[in-house]
């Protein structure tokens, strides 16, 4: 009986773990509210500011892990469209738990010409309410320019993510220019 007993206390934990891996435990971060600031630094050892980048829009997303196939695709797109993003003054973070050292080899392996931040101790992430014990989520958050977070990107298609987060910058645009027209 005894022996049953911590088999089954024992299953109970594991599964806690398993799913726990899966799901945050933190806060929740809801469209309209003020982009929560912090400071990590990138791949190349320069500590980034929130706060300091108040009056840019921002694309700040959140991956599993460098070098996974997910991933690399999706830095790929932000990457292959940089240009489109730099001439609508957008700039593209990307987080991971990754270290600076992995983030700077996947940097230059890929060229990626955008900032790539480690959250090692995972405080961003929960402050993003993305948090998991294994690694964060895939999300993304679009901030205008008084660091307000205008959308966010749960559920994202790898083929075309880049030309989507454009598009909904865009008609971020558009209604704030038909609210000014209307008043």
């Amino acid at each position: 009986m005894y022996i049953l007993f911590i088999l089954l206390f024992l299953s109970v934990v594991i599964c806690f773990l398993f799913f726990s891996a899966f799901t945050s435990p933190t806060n929740k971060i809801s469209i309209g509210q003020k982009a929560p600031l912090f400071s990590l630094y990138d791949q190349n050892g320069n500590l980034f500011s929130l706060e300091d980048n108040i009056g840019k829009k921002m694309v700040i997303y959140f991956f599993p892990k460098a070098f996974t196939p997910g991933w690399t695709k999706q830095a790929c797109e932000f990457r292959d469209n940089y240009q489109i993003y730099k001439d609508n003054k957008i700039e593209i973070i990307g987080i991971s738990y990754d270290t600076r050292q992995t983030q700077k080899e996947f940097s230059e392996k890929y060229s990626l010409k955008f900032k790539v931040l480690s959250d090692i101790n995972k405080v961003v992430s929960k402050r993003y309410g993305i948090d998991t014990y294994l690694f964060p989520k895939r999300v993304t958050f679009l901030i205008d320019e008084n660091g307000i977070i205008f959308d966010i990107v749960n559920s994202i298609s790898l083929s075309d993510y880049a030309d989507q987060v454009i598009e909904v910058f865009k008609k971020y645009e558009e209604n704030k220019n038909e609210r000014k027209i209307e008043k």
